[in-house]
This record gives structure tokens, sequence and C-alpha cells, in this order.
């Protein structure tokens, strides 16, 4: 409500406070709505994406394959036409395609809903399956199993 500059040490207490479900939806919805109006300074988008990045599990590749992990951010949108056929095209060419993807939030559905509607495509896979299925196939598009 101030305008005041977030500092580092605010963000970390909400972003943390968030993954504990220690915060109501309505202050969730507060905060964002707070960011959309007025926006944030580079070093309130820094702070929040660190504090969001490492609020949970943060997978870690082999040294091998430094140069070569690489990921395709999706903004949504309607068809999934990207995605799916992306990460096979670039393990062709040999970088690393871990995505954890997301469900959908529209009539299309997401990527892992329509996945899961392949006979035997299981979209929950540990950090270690995760691992196994890039070793050999060089991508895999998953689905987060929990918290870290």
């Amino acid at each position: 409500r101030s305008s005041d500059l977030l500092q580092a040490d605010e963000i970390r207490f909400f972003i943390r406070a968030v993954r504990d479900g220690e915060v109501q939806d309505c202050q969730i919805g507060a905060f964002l709505m707070a960011v959309r109006l007025r926006g944030m300074e580079a070093d309130e988008t820094l702070s929040l994406t660190q504090e969001m990045m490492t609020s949970g599990k943060v997978l870690k590749w082999p040294e091998a394959w430094r140069g070569l992990v690489v990921d395709k951010h999706s903004t949504g949108g309607v068809g999934d036409k990207i995605s799916i056929p992306l990460a096979p095209a670039l393990a062709a060419c040999g970088c690393k395609v871990p995505m954890i993807s997301g469900r959908g939030l529209s009539h299309t559905g997401g990527t892992l809903d329509k996945l899961e509607s392949v006979p035997g495509y299981n979209v929950y896979q540990g950090p270690e399956k995760m691992m196994k299925i890039l070793e050999e196939v060089g991508c895999c598009i998953v689905g987060q199993i929990g918290r870290a």
C-alpha cells in the first residue's frame, strides 16, 4: 500500500509463507494485484525470481551436460503446438530437455492433460527417473510431484 520498494527479506518471507501454506489465497491475490498495478523494480523482480526458484527442490544436472540443458517456457495458450514437438527435436540435436509442465486452466487442457491421454504415459517421475529418461531419451515432459 505504501508503494515502498519491497526488500529481499520481505519477499523471502512472503514466498516461504506461500510455500508453507501460511498465507491465505486472498493475501496472495492482494500481493499479485499490487504487483500487477504497481509493477516491480529490477531488484524486486530479481529477488522474487530467486526466492521462487529456491522455494522447492532445485534439480542438479551432471557436469557433462553443461551447456546442453535447455528449457522452453510456456505462457499458456491453446493447442500445445510447441512443447510436444520441440522437446524431441532439441533432444535429437544433442540437448537435454527436462520440462516440468502444468495442467490446463481452460477448455483445452494443458500439456500434461493431453499427454495423460496417451496409454502408458506417466507424467509423475521423480528426479532420479527424470535423470534416467534424459540420459536415455534426451527429453522428458513431466508434472510436479509434490513439495520439496
